[in-house]
């Protein structure tokens, strides 16, 4: 079988640089940031625009891959749950999903507001939100 790779297409530039300031998820969060694109991969942004929703896929880089036992949301009252049965970070590939409303549009860099992922961290893929 042929081994599979991945091919970071971009990195994010956003405010949070720990995990500590990161909020819980994205779909709380009113934090902005830029997708910055790299150029042989601009082509595929057209297409998107602002006031459009995105799902970005990203790759936790700083986040441990070892984990396959976690307490939801750090609570320990819930007890431990498996990785693949909770948004953790802490996972064998550590992938983040998060659905970014895209504010503008300049070349190759998205403004997007929802942020709840690390200044620095790799993109590994964008699509467009269902329906829309």
């Amino acid at each position: 079988m042929e081994q599979p790779s991945l091919r970071i297409i971009g990195i994010l530039h956003g405010d949070i640089a720990g995990l500590d300031e990161a909020p819980r998820n994205y779909d709380i969060s009113d934090r902005t940031g830029t997708l910055e694109i790299y150029p042989e991969y601009q082509a595929g942004l057209e297409g998107i625009a602002a006031g459009q929703t995105i799902v970005v896929l990203f790759w936790l880089h700083r986040s441990n891959r070892d984990v396959l036992m976690v307490y939801p949301r750090g609570d320990r009252s819930r007890g431990l749950h498996g990785v693949f049965a909770t948004r953790s970070p802490v996972r064998p590939n550590p992938i983040a999903i998060s659905e970014l409303k895209v504010l503008a549009v300049d070349g190759n860099r998205l403004e997007v507001s929802g942020l709840d992922i690390l200044d620095g961290t790799p993109i590994i893929d964008i699509k467009k939100q269902l329906g829309g």
